[in-house]
This record gives C-alpha cells, sequence and structure tokens, in this order.
C-alpha cells in the first residue's frame, strides 16, 4: 500500500509545481529518499503524458566520490549529467538525508571543486535557468532530530506544509510583490541589527510552490553596492555539513567586512571562497503560516512566517543584481516578538512589525490568513 500522503505530494510536484504535460521530460532525481516516493513519481508523471527519468544518488556516495575528487573527474560526470539534463522539460529533485553532517568531513577542496564543475555547469546553467523545476526534502529521522520532534510528528508536520493550499497564498502574495517592485530603500532593524540597502530596479519574485516544497516568499536582491550596516541572525544555518549559530555580519557598500559565528573561521572560509561571497544576492521575507521555528534545514528555516533571509553569493537571474559566486547561503532571521521582534520599512513606511505585515494590504500574508 501507498501512504495516501506521498499520492497527494507527488500530484501537487507533477500538477501544481512543474505542471507537466503530455510528451514533456520530466527527471526526477532522488537522493536518499523511498523507492515508494519515487515509483509513485514516476506514476503520476506517466499519468500526465509526461515521459520520466530518473536518477538515484546517495549523500554517502557523494561523500566517497568527493573525499578524493579530481577537477577532471567531476567535469566528466558534470559532462554527462548535462547531457541528460540538457534534454529535460522538468525537473523534480527529492533530497533526503539519514545524516544531516554527512558532508561535513569532505575536504574545502572538494566542496569547491563540486560547486565549480557540477553544481555549475548542471544546476546553475542549466537546471535553474531552463527547465520547470521543483526540489524538496524529504522527512528523515534526523530531520525529525533537527526539529526535535518524534518521527511520525514530524511526518505530519512535513506533509501538511508540503501540501498545503499554495494558489491561495499565491494570489496573497501579489500586493506584496507590487510593493517591493515601487520600493527603493528598505531598512531592517532589530536585536543586532541596522541595515539598510537598495532594491531599486530589481526583479521581485514570487514563490508559491513552484520551485521550492515548502515554499512561502517573496524576494529580491539588494542592489550589489548599497548594502550598509550590521546584521544579526538568530537562526541556526549548517553549510557544507558545519552547523553555525549567532552569525553577525557587518557590511560596507555592500561588502561583509566582518563576520561572525559560533565557528568563525569556517563562516570566513566560506566568504572567501570567492569575490562575490562577501557580497549579497538574495533579499527574501518569509511568509509559509505552518513553519514557525527553525530546525536546521535551509528550504524549511528561509519560509519561516515573521522571517527574512539575507544570502552571501550567487544572485538568482530571475532577480540580478550582478553578482556571481560558487556559493548561495540563505541566512535566517525570524523577527516575531517570541524571538527578539524587529521592523522592516520600505522607503520610510513600516510594513512589518514583530513579524506580522502592519498595512492594509498585506495582511492578509498573516499566518491567520494564510491558514484553512
Amino acid at each position: 500500500m501507498i501512504d495516501p500522503r506521498m499520492t497527494k505530494l507527488a500530484e501537487l510536484l507533477v500538477k501544481y509545481s512543474t505542471t507537466l504535460k503530455p510528451g514533456d521530460r520530466i527527471l526526477i532525481e532522488a537522493i536518499d529518499i523511498p523507492t515508494e516516493m519515487t515509483c509513485e513519481l514516476i506514476r503520476v508523471a506517466r499519468d500526465a503524458g509526461a515521459e520520466p527519468f530518473v536518477t538515484l544518488k546517495s549523500n554517502r556516495v557523494n561523500r566517497a566520490l568527493l573525499q578524493q575528487c579530481s577537477e577532471s573527474q567531476l567535469n566528466l560526470i558534470a559532462d554527462a549529467e548535462v547531457l541528460r539534463m540538457g534534454k529535460m522539460d522538468a525537473y523534480i529533485g527529492m533530497r533526503g538525508n539519514p545524516n544531516i553532517a554527512e558532508l561535513s568531513d569532505v575536504p574545502e577542496e572538494g566542496h569547491k571543486l563540486y560547486q565549480n564543475t557540477v553544481w555549475r555547469r548542471v544546476h546553475l546553467e542549466i537546471r535553474v535557468p531552463k527547465t520547470r523545476w521543483v526540489v524538496l526534502r524529504w522527512p528523515h529521522a534526523s530531520m525529525a532530530q533537527q526539529a526535535n520532534m518524534s518521527t511520525e510528528s514530524f511526518e505530519d508536520f512535513y506533509f501538511d506544509v508540503c501540501t498545503m493550499d499554495y494558489a491561495r497564498m499565491s494570489k496573497a502574495m501579489g500586493p506584496l510583490v507590487e510593493r517591493m517592485e515601487k520600493t527603493d530603500r528598505v531598512r531592517i532593524v532589530g536585536p543586532g541589527t541596522e541595515l539598510a540597502f537598495s532594491i531599486k530596479d530589481i526583479p521581485v519574485i514570487p514563490c508559491d510552490g513552484k520551485l521550492n516544497i515548502p515554499d512561502g516568499e517573496v524576494f529580491t536582491a539588494p542592489v550589489r553596492d548599497s548594502v550598509n550596516g550590521t546584521v544579526q541572525f538568530n537562526a541556526r544555518t549548517i553549510y557544507q555539513g558545519i552547523v553555525h549559530d549567532d552569525v553577525r555580519l557587518v557590511f560596507s557598500e555592500g561588502k561583509v567586512v566582518e563576520a561572525t559565528s559560533t565557528n568563525t573561521e569556517h563562516l570566513n572560509k566560506v566568504l572567501d571562497t570567492d569575490e562575490g561571497a562577501r557580497y549579497t544576492g538574495e533579499f527574501a521575507i518569509g511568509l509559509n503560516p505552518f513553519i514557525t521555528k527553525p530546525m536546521l534545514d535551509t528550504l524549511f528555516d528561509e519560509k519561516i512566517a515573521g522571517s527574512f533571509h539575507f544570502t552571501p553569493g550567487q544572485a538568482y537571474e530571475e532577480a540580478d543584481n550582478t553578482n556571481r559566486s560558487t556559493i548561495h547561503w540563505d541566512l535566517v532571521c525570524i523577527q516575531e516578538a517570541a524571538h527578539g521582534g524587529g521592523e522592516i520599512w520600505f522607503d520610510g513606511e513600516l510594513i512589518r512589525k514583530d513579524g506580522l505585515f502592519v498595512v492594509d494590504d498585506l495582511k492578509l500574508l498573516n499566518p491567520e490568513n494564510l491558514k484553512d
């Protein structure tokens, strides 16, 4: 028996997120997820008239490959994956991980080589701009541990979040998109945070279940050299298998000139990856009413209702401020009163206070109005 929640999720991914049509080629990349879910995605994709293709991967296998990899080896892997990805109309990436720290002891050079070869050539240059794609995590026990929940309770939470009414959320996002498109100066204040920047003339993108599941954010990017001030993040974060608390960044004319955390050495190594790593590629406002606390998983944490995230590294082509980097690290600050509060201002007008929108046209985005 297939868990009916798997079927509901598969139908959301196929019919809503990637909107598969007859004749579409869909690549399902399954990393450490149950075979039953992969098979259900194949079935639902076929029912939509699409041609499914599958790549099965494992984080333990990836670790073994990256431990002593060479550039020529990873470029050959990229050659093969570029050929396949270039023939796809759509992509579903389901990424599980029984151990979230599986890649924590991969040498820094291995991470850099992967980012500069497979990730850049396959995903940044082909998958993201040229396919209809969606990516999501799978609820392994390690994710339940991150969230400090039982496995069963976390699975219930996961499926509730991932199969919410994204069409309803999408409609409510419209006024926020319009406001951000008209905004020049953004000011964010809160405990340890006094940050100012411009988003003038940078496109604004609503994320409503088409690219990520779970979803629920509206993003743009700061004008590259406009960021000044300090931001203190209060959500734990993990990058390259290394956990950081209390990340604090100081900006001057767009560049991170000071960076500290509970692992300051690793933080600065990442920010020194390339020139663009110390500039910001994304600013986003989190909106998902079912996600209320950080769980050390970016795809969830960046959507927390009442949060914002600020991202050292690569800008997305859809909201391009010209910043280029091989990293993209979403750092999250929750501004609900229980987490210390905070404010977001657009061109001198208070838009959100302590995690809740205070202007009439945006109040439909507050959690009580998005939940069924």
